[in-house]
């Protein structure tokens, strides 16, 4: 049958889906009357015994909306709630999310080195509760070829990108031939970070310390630092800059999974100051939640993590670190703020079955004589140390970029005076 000819009885079979009665109706009138079923546009319906008892499945059957399958790609180094942000909108414009990773030397090519791996990369996109297909080692731009491969092998309907231009090394839009296509879809931009300004925090803090071991140095400052602004003067080393994150109680929402766990449900409990979101945390957030049906996540204040850690952490905030790790597809709910000590009244508010601590962390070394938090749920027989998947941690990252400094300073200024332009003359974009 010719798609014509399919088309010119499609109203034939819409009226058996959605009037089965009238129409079985009608074909038993016309075997009746001796008439051939194949007066009915020639659509070949079987003789009516055979057809009559098959006749409810047009009743149940449903038309089957195709899903919409939308395409987002992006270096995604050093991760952060921005990324998250950025895919969590572009999930809401269709029905499964395929995100493209930039390949190691696509971005080297472009921007220069990538601060984190293909492989930790990977596990970061991958761990986030918004992303259903990722596409290893995507290219930078999208060539004709490549989008024709979106569009047949992966079945992309939509391409998505920021409202930030995204520009080649020639000047040109990386998103032309999409746009032309008419498969282009526009999300809003997350304000008030990116990777560059993570960069630039953590090269700020070559000022006055060493970042080794997480300890302080001695000659820094023992007052504790406000996390919640990036200091933005002429003393700042090139590529530091202020930070735009405007914290509000819907992004909070939009994150969160707005479910408390069930009756019997039980309740795994994992704390630390998760500070600048990397492999490491998803792989232990990932092996802490299969001990369990529910997954609590603490996060520690800033000061508690100053006083813990030095003065130069934590590097991203408690917003910013609190939806990063609501991003996590393995996490279920988290405690801003979360108490240094678990105690015993905390684990009968949540309910909690079990405490866990990995056995990979930043050295505590500025506090001593401390008690031991976790004695409550060591008392209580709820407590598991669990073997950290990676060694990969908060400082071990920073390290990478002050290692580089020069390169990423070099870079960082590049991108700091598009990022400026950016804010400059952007408009208003709706977002979701």
């Amino acid at each position: 049958m010719g798609s014509m000819e399919f088309e010119s009885h499609s109203w034939i079979w819409d009226g058996v889906y959605y009037y089965p009665h009238l129409f079985g109706g009608l074909m038993l009138t016309a075997a009746l009357l001796g008439f051939s079923t194949s007066y009915f546009g020639g659509i070949g319906v079987p003789s009516l015994p055979y057809f009559w008892p098959h006749l409810g499945i047009f009743q149940k059957k449903k038309y089957e909306k195709k899903p919409v399958r939308v395409y987002m790609d992006g270096c995604f180094d050093l991760m952060h709630y921005g990324h998250a942000n950025a895919l969590r909108q572009a999930k809401a414009l269709g029905d499964i999310l395929v995100v493209g990773i930039v390949s190691d030397e696509e971005i080297i090519a472009n921007k220069g080195p990538p601060v984190l791996s293909m492989e930790e990369r990977l596990l970061l996109v991958s761990g986030l509760k918004w992303v259903d297909e990722v596409i290893a080692n995507a290219p930078y731009a999208i060539t004709e070829e490549f989008m024709g491969r979106l569009f047949s092998e992966h079945k992309i309907d939509y391409i998505v990108h920021g409202d930030d231009p995204c520009l080649l090394p020639d000047g040109t839009d990386a998103y032309t031939l999409a746009k032309k296509a008419g498969r282009y879809k526009q999300i809003k931009r997350t304000e008030g970070v990116s990777s560059t300004d993570i960069v630039g925090r953590i090269l700020s803090l070559m000022r006055d310390t060493k970042v080794g071991d997480g300890c302080s140095s001695p000659s820094m400052s023992e007052q504790p630092q406000d996390r919640n602004l990036t200091q933005t003067n002429e003393n700042q080393p090139n590529g530091a800059q202020i930070s735009h994150f405007l914290p509000t109680s819907q992004r909070i929402v939009q994150f969160s999974n707005g479910k408390g766990p069930a009756p019997n449900a039980r309740v795994v409990y994992i704390d630390g100051a998760f500070d600048l979101f990397h492999a490491g945390h998803v792989e232990i957030l990932k092996s802490v939640r299969q001990l369990g049906d529910f997954l609590l996540v603490g996060i520690h204040s800033d000061q508690t993590v100053s006083k813990h850690r030095g003065t130069q952490f934590p590097i991203m905030h408690l917003h910013e670190r609190s939806l990063s790790v609501l991003a996590c597809r393995y996490v279920d709910e988290v405690i801003m703020g979360a108490p240094w000590e678990v105690t015993k009244d905390m684990i009968t508010t949540f309910n909690i079955s079990l405490v866990v601590h990995g056995t990979v962390a930043e050295n505590n070394c500025l506090v001593s004589g401390d008690a031991d938090p976790y004695a409550a749920p060591k008392a209580m027989g709820i407590f598991r140390m669990l073997d950290s998947p990676k060694d990969t941690t908060t400082t071990s990252v920073a390290k990478r970029i002050i290692a580089n400094h020069e390169v990423y300073q070099k870079r960082n200024a590049k991108k700091t005076e598009s990022e400026k332009r950016y804010y400059a003359e952007k408009k208003y974009v709706s977002g979701v």
